[in-house]
């Protein structure tokens, strides 16, 4: 398992270089530019594009930043390296003041206790539907499940969102419509109240529901027709115990192969999601770098988004071990 795993993430460096290089060209391609606006001159776009080292040639821009990822940062004043233990990602072009790796570091834990809440959710929901509809298959409560599950993958969240809030909010004056409360801060780490996160959360648990509940059904159908599942039940186990002790494991392999990309998505942050409820998350900050074209902050959320997918890949690779003990990397 462990030179399994040290493959795996010496495979990671190549491929995070080369996604990375590739959106390098295709941000500098891309139309617009960060500095121009209604009362910017020519003269002071100029002076912005020095600052940032956007005069310099593609080829020159490109090794530099490549340079600042291996942790080797360009100092204008000495005309030298300076070097860091860390990747740096440069300064944001839109947050004046803040560099890249601080805007992630302050928004990574608000966009992953969103999305690992909302996952929580969805497993803690979807898992017990796909069950029941499988155990109780071609019956009025296996249509009911069905019909519930479709509707929560077909219904997207920029219309689920607002109708949370027209209930919950403007209705019942329950929960707070945007907006986050910290319960913990403590430098970069802040975790907001289960209050102000609950209608955010919910809403993307929602789309993660009928899929989780379908992938549990289908497996779990054939799984109840195996060899074991019926020599438990001939040794006179209950049925309660043979569903969820030797059925449900071995039916939750597509949920974990699901939950890696589901995992990744959601860490990576929800962007209609977060945008919508004003949620200081991966999701929002990408919206605000796009639109304002600004270079050093895409490209380091789309390098921690990389790692994020890849990351959560290989855990799914390991949690296989667990499930099912049959399996086994070299």
């Amino acid at each position: 398992m462990l030179r399994f795993v040290l493959r795996r993430l010496a495979v990671m460096l190549p491929l995070t270089l080369l996604v990375l290089s590739i959106s390098f060209f295709l941000v500098q391609a891309a139309p617009g530019s960060p500095f121009a606006n209604a009362k910017s001159t020519e003269a002071s776009q100029e002076r912005m594009k020095a600052k940032y080292g956007l005069d310099q040639p593609k080829h020159i821009q490109f090794a530099r930043y490549m340079a600042r990822l291996a942790g080797f940062t360009y100092n204008g004043a000495t005309k030298q390296y300076d070097w860091h233990p860390y990747p740096d990602f440069g300064e944001s072009i839109t947050y004046q003041g803040r560099t890249v790796n601080d805007i992630i570091l302050a928004a990574v834990p608000v966009s992953g206790f969103l999305g690992l809440l909302a996952y929580a959710m969805a497993l803690a929901i979807g898992c017990p539907l796909g069950v029941i509809a499988a155990v109780r298959r071609n019956s009025w409560v296996d249509s009911l499940v069905s019909a519930f599950g479709a509707l929560t993958v077909a219904l997207p969240s920029f219309i689920l969102g607002p109708l949370l809030v027209m209930l919950f909010s403007l209705t019942l004056y329950w929960l707070p419509p945007a907006r986050l409360e910290w319960a913990f801060e403590w430098g970069y780490l802040r975790i907001p109240t289960l209050r102000t996160i609950a209608l955010p959360a919910i809403t993307l648990a929602m789309a993660y529901i009928g899929y989780i509940a379908r992938l549990v059904r289908s497996s779990m159908i054939d799984v109840l027709s195996q060899d074991y599942v019926r020599t438990a039940r001939a040794k006179g186990l209950p049925e309660w115990r043979v569903i969820t002790v030797h059925a449900l494991r071995g039916a939750l392999l597509p949920v974990v192969s699901f939950s890696g990309l589901a995992l990744a998505d959601l860490l990576t942050g929800a962007v209609v999601v977060e945008t919508m409820f004003a949620i200081p998350g991966l999701g929002h900050y990408f919206i605000d770098a796009t639109n304002a074209r600004d270079y050093f902050l895409i490209l380091g959320l789309t390098a921690f988004a990389t790692i994020a997918v890849m990351m959560a890949n290989l855990f799914v690779d390991i949690a296989y071990t667990w499930v099912d003990p049959r399996i086994r990397y070299e």
